[in-house]
């Protein structure tokens, strides 16, 4: 052989002889190593870990529970522009190679080493399927063949379609995301059968660095990626011309709170996920498990609307309390937005309340920094409420300069004003009472501040709004809404407080003298009140409030029990107003109505028992209705005629005022719909003078009454048999004589007058009234 010759096939041998010893090496480890490759039956029978969710009861979303936010999508729900978005960006080839892409490996390699080390990878679609599943991070070379072996094992047991449907549900994507159809809800809020091209481009480019490329966190560097996903989609022919420069141009709106469902039911969520729990214990959090609730999406959000506009109205009347804190930004135009961002990075916005800090601050303008970037400008009316702290007489530690922490929130007219979180909390439910369903229910003014739950956590003083109780009490005793009782002063030995003498007064400090027990309830008068207490016994009365749900226990029988100064919640007082509003049956409120599995299959269900069932009869159905008249008067003539707003004249309910004006109510009704107002402190304390249950409360109410109600037609109790109608004589002093009606028990029907043996006419007669004045 020529030398020339020699020289050159030596070489060529002795490389192809390397190529043969690593082939054989090769073999040998496949050959060792494939048996020991873990199972891939995780793969063949796929079971994400699915979140708990809680759904209201016309299907939106209001909570998610788990580890992971994740929603199992099929191959075949998925749009083909996110399929071609991510196959561009990840896998171009995926249809063709076995698992490993040998082509995609020599183009990485020579980009590699063309760019002067800088690292390209490799790894297909399955590749990292395979590596999600079964193997760690670590870059080493036993790994990289291992996750080159689990690919082809992957390969040969799903077809190709499996494979990515596995990916496009497993893949992390930012923002406790997996999975392509939770991303699209968490940055767009919309389904992932909705989205754009932009917007698949977007997703698509998130699992090469969900950090990195992530919108909400990395705006700038999210749209370079985005540019990139679709540069390659036109590159490989998914898209064309038109469809790729309208893509760029297309201005992507992300979701920047990514903890924001359909509805603000946050309370209602946590009561869901406890049940839940309580049943399917840890597993709750993986299974895919849907629980449905009770609430209704557009009684949720009036009510919710209706609670913090009511909350913020009384703060508003309670004064601006100023700067919350003090940042040190240097002199103006010294600030950058990162400074800035850090100054914000404590502060919590309340829902559309959102903390900014002033940048300057003059008598007419005030400038502020919102968290993202945005400047605000208030002026004019926006200032009205913080202007006394915009002086310079104003407090050094509480007056708005540069510097400043302060809450804006926009108008209804989109004007920017200042604000402040209220320090004051409220509670609002309303239900069917027919069989207790809760319609809506809001448990305090923020639930990121105070995750407390008001509706059922909080045992309060009911105040007024417990009187309804004591006067159905007295019905059954035998006094009837016509029974006259004396509105004087009034001293009541320690004996009867339990405590200390007591010498109550009405809470507008007036006596009119004799007055009909329904002219009392509408004008809530305490020393009636009392009286009627004191005359029917505090034990029969203590026993009798159970019946509505109350604990006896927690209601001493005292004569302060006439006054509400035992302890309640919300919701045992919905269950109570709900036995007037459905004729005088006892039902459960209740917020679950379904738990399902992934597949939709009925784990559990409620069962509610609903009015109408003789069973659940709490009250005489006469003592039901008149209660429910007199409860109307309240509305129509005494501490509730703000209500008359509604133009209605089939509402009821009684107002509540504790002693000092510490906590005020409003519990009413409409016969499809009961709802309850509470207004107050956590830590009690006086609300202001005047901050009464028909000032404080019953806008609450109303607010939502107004638009639950816009379509129900009006109603009315149907008198039930057992009564009959009288004649009351009426006037007092000062007042011309005449007469009016009333109804009463058949059975306290007096025996008629010596000199008549007829009545005037039937069942209708002309008697005094019984006088308590005690």
């Amino acid at each position: 052989m020529p030398t020339v010759l020699r020289w050159i096939a030596y070489p060529i041998l002795f490389l192809a002889g390397l190529a043969l010893i690593g082939i054989a090496l090769l073999a040998i480890i496949v050959i060792l190593a494939y048996p020991q490759l873990p199972s891939i039956e995780v793969l063949t029978d796929y079971q994400p870990k699915i979140p708990l969710r809680i759904f209201t009861a016309d299907g939106h979303l209001i909570g998610e529970f788990g580890e992971e936010r994740r929603a199992l999508v099929r191959i075949k729900e998925v749009p083909l522009i996110m399929k071609q978005a991510i196959l561009a960006a990840e896998d171009e080839r995926f249809y063709q190679h076995p698992g490993v892409d040998t082509l995609g490996v020599l183009r990485a390699a020579y980009a590699n080493f063309t760019s002067g080390g800088k690292r390209q990878g490799a790894s297909t679609i399955t590749m990292q399927v395979a590596r999600n599943f079964f193997l760690s991070r670590e870059k080493t070379l036993s790994r990289k063949v291992y996750e080159a072996l689990l690919a082809f094992k992957i390969e040969s047991n799903l077809s190709k379609d499996e494979i990515l449907e596995i990916y496009l549900n497993q893949i992390y994507l930012g923002q406790r995301a997996y999975g392509f159809a939770v991303a699209s809800q968490i940055y767009y809020g919309k389904p992932l059968q909705d989205i754009s091209l932009a917007e698949a481009a977007m997703l698509a480019g998130l699992p090469k660095a969900p950090s990195s490329f992530n919108p909400v966190a990395n705006p700038k560097r999210a749209k370079l990626r985005q540019l990139y996903v679709l540069r390659r989609m036109h590159e490989l022919g998914f898209i064309n011309d038109a469809q790729l420069a309208e893509a760029q141009a297309q201005d992507l709106r992300i979701k920047r709170d990514v903890n924001e469902f359909a509805v603000r039911a946050d309370h209602v969520a946590e009561m869901a996920r406890q049940m839940a729990y309580e049943n399917f214990r840890e597993e709750a959090y993986t299974r895919g498990l849907r629980v449905i609730t009770t609430l209704l999406k557009a009684d949720q959000e009036v009510a919710y609307a209706s609670l913090r506009r009511g909350v913020l109205d009384y703060d508003k009347r309670h004064g601006y309390r100023g700067a919350k804190g003090y940042a040190n930004i240097g002199e103006p135009g010294s600030a950058s937005d990162e400074t800035l961002e850090e100054v914000l990075q404590d502060e919590s916005d309340s829902d559309d309340i959102f903390a900014a800090v002033i940048l300057e601050a003059g008598a007419k303008r005030v400038k502020a920094y919102r968290r993202g970037g945005e400047t605000v400008q208030i002026s004019g009316e926006g200032l009205k409420f913080a202007q006394r702290m915009l002086e310079d007489k104003a407090p050094a530690n509480k007056r708005l300069r540069r510097g400043a922490i302060i809450f804006v929130h926009k108008d209804d007219k989109g004007n920017w004003e200042i604000l402040q979180v209220p320090e004051v909390e409220a509670a609002f439910v309303a239900a069917s009472p027919l069989d207790g369903a809760i319609r809506a229910l809001v448990g305090g003014f923020d639930y990121n501040r105070n995750k407390f739950n008001h509706v059922t956590q909080a045992w309060r003083q009911p105040g007024s709004s417990f009187k309804p109780f004591i006067y159905s009490a007295a019905l059954e005793k035998g006094m009837t809404p016509a029974s006259i009782i004396e509105d004087e002063p009034l001293v009541v030995s320690a004996e009867e407080t339990g405590s200390q003498v007591w010498e109550p007064r009405n809470y507008d400090g007036k006596y009119e003298g004799p007055m009909s027990m329904r002219k009392a309830l509408a004008k809530s008068k305490n020393l009636v009140s009392i009286r009627i207490l004191k005359t029917i016994g505090t034990q029969y009365a203590q026993d009798y409030v159970t019946r509505f749900g109350f604990d006896a226990d927690k209601h001493p029988p005292y004569l302060t029990m006439a006054l509400g100064a035992g302890s309640v919640t919300p919701w045992q007082q919905l269950a109570g107003y709900s036995v007037f509003a459905n004729g005088g049956y006892r039902i459960q409120p209740y917020i679950v109505k379904q738990i399902l599995d992934d597949k939709g299959n009925v784990l559990a269900e409620a069962q509610p028992v609903v009015a109408g069932d003789e069973n659940l009869r709490a009250i005489d159905p006469r003592n039901a209705f008149l209660m429910d008249s007199m409860l109307h008067d309240v509305v129509r003539r005494g501490t509730a005629t703000r209500a008359l707003q509604l133009k209605r004249a089939d509402l009821a309910g009684k107002t509540g005022t504790t002693n000092d004006f510490v906590d005020a109510w409003f519990c009413g009704y409409q016969p499809s719909l009961v709802g309850i107002a509470w207004i107050g402190f956590d830590q009690p304390k006086k609300l202001g003078n005047g901050e009464t249950g028909g000032s404080a409360a019953l806008p609450i109410w109303i607010g939502y009454m107004e638009k639950a109600l816009k379509t129900v037609p009006e109603s009315f109790m149907t008198a039930p048999e057992g009564l009959v109608t009288i004649k009351i004589p009426t006037g007092g002093a000062g007042e011309a004589e005449g007469s009016t009606t009333e109804m009463i028990y058949k059975e306290n029907l007096p025996p008629p007058p010596p000199e008549s043996s007829e009545p005037e006419s039937p069942q209708r007669w002309t008697i005094p009234a019984p006088n308590l004045s005690g």
